[in-house]
Parts: C-alpha cells; sequence; structure tokens
C-alpha cells in the first residue's frame, strides 16, 4: 500500500503541522506542491474551499483541511507517543494553545505575512502592502511577548509536556523564520524553546526546505541561531 500524498506549499504553516506530525510519529506521507491561491481546477475539485492542507490516502479519499488531517494523523499513530495529553485538564490546556496557534496567531500574524512576502511574489503585478505588514509585525509582538511569559514558567508551550500545541506554534513561527520575520532577540524565552523543537529529529523535514527565487534567512536552518 503506497503512502498518503499530503498536498501542501512549502511555506504552509498548517502543513508544517501536519509534516512535523508525521515525522515524529514515523507516519509515511509523500508531498504534492500546490498553490491554492491560483485556484486551479484540479485541485478545486478535490477541495472546493482552496485550502491546504489535503491529505489524499488510497482510493477517492480526501481528507480536507487543518483539523480533519491532525486528527487522522492523531488517530492513526501507533507509536504510543501522542502529542495530547491523556490528562483532561493538561489536554484542554493544550487545545486552548493550539487553536491560538492555529487561528488567533494566523488570523492575525501570519497569513498576511506569508500573502504579502510569498503568496503575492507568486502573482503577477502584485507587491507588498506595506500598511498591511506593519499591522501584522504589531500583532505579532503581542504573540510573542504572551508566549515569551508563558515559557518562562513551562518548560513546554502547555506545561512539562511536548505537545501538539508546540509543534503548531514552531510551524508558524518556521514559515516567519523563513522569511526573515522573527525578531529573536526581543523574545529570549520564545528562541530557546524553539532552539529545543529545531534540534527534534523531526524538524529535519522542514530546515531543507527552500523557495526558489526566495532565499532563507540566516537563521532559518541554524540550530544553534
Amino acid at each position: 500500500m503506497s503512502a498518503p500524498t499530503l498536498l501542501h506549499y512549502v511555506l504552509d504553516p498548517y502543513s508544517r503541522l501536519i509534516r512535523l506530525m508525521c515525522a515524529e510519529y514515523g507516519f509515511d506521507v509523500e508531498l504534492k506542491d500546490v498553490k491554492p491561491w491560483r485556484r486551479e481546477e484540479e485541485f478545486l475539485a478535490i477541495n472546493p474551499a482552496a485550502e491546504t492542507p489535503v491529505l489524499q490516502a488510497e482510493g477517492k479519499l480526501a481528507i480536507v483541511g487543518i483539523s480533519a488531517v491532525m486528527m487522522f494523523i492523531e488517530e492513526n499513530t501507533e507509536t504510543g507517543l501522542p502529542l495530547l495529553p491523556r490528562n483532561v485538564v493538561e489536554r484542554a490546556e493544550t487545545r486552548r494553545l493550539l487553536d491560538w496557534a492555529l487561528f488567533k496567531f494566523s488570523d492575525d500574524v501570519s497569513r498576511y505575512i506569508l500573502e504579502e512576502k510569498f503568496v503575492k511574489n507568486d502573482m503577477k503585478g502584485q507587491t507588498p502592502d506595506t500598511n498591511v505588514l506593519r499591522v501584522a509585525r504589531l500583532n505579532r509582538a503581542e504573540h510573542l511577548g504572551y508566549f515569551d511569559y508563558l515559557l518562562s514558567a513551562r518548560k513546554w508551550l502547555a506545561g512539562e509536556d511536548l505537545t501538539l500545541a508546540d509543534f503548531a506554534l514552531a510551524a508558524q513561527i518556521s514559515s516567519l523564520d523563513y522569511l526573515s520575520e522573527m525578531p529573536w532577540d526581543d523574545f529570549p524565552e520564545v528562541k530557546e524553546w524553539y532552539q529545543r523543537l529545531k534540534s527534534r529529529p523531526a524538524f529535519r523535514t522542514l530546515l531543507t526546505d527552500r523557495v526558489l527565487g526566495m532565499p532563507a534567512s540566516k537563521t532559518y536552518a541554524d540550530l544553534d541561531f
């Protein structure tokens, strides 16, 4: 049986989370690059919402959207090392911060920076809107300040154990870091936490990513930045 195919684009934070989960769990997946903003007919036939990630399994099964794909991977792992805590209180805190990374941080920060600096680079006649970038960067400082505060008293984002919340935020941050959009010196706790995550074997799948004509930042693949 062939491995499922993950439809993604290289700097998509949601797809990066799925790739991290697959690498951590040893869940084999093949990658297929798509550009959902082009709204190509072949992709729209699979997901009319024109969003990634999409996991194509055997036959015609297509698992669409970050929540569905994330839970599919989590529920089909056989490693015995789930990234969702078994303790009810710890699981609730993990889900709170998972939602923060997936939706609040994305909606306030990363989606705008990616659109202005990455997506528009692929669209003829489009240039970044500096006003949008300015607001996204202001929002970024507020979010990172909160995460810095949490990590000053915790080993990992949601507590003492590594969880999906860590991978979700790291996936967002890794995309920003590629685009030189992470002010590391201003957030030392976030930096130290990210260095530990970045050193995990699962992260190797992301650190080799490159975008044609768009070099990665100096810190992107450096484990001791």
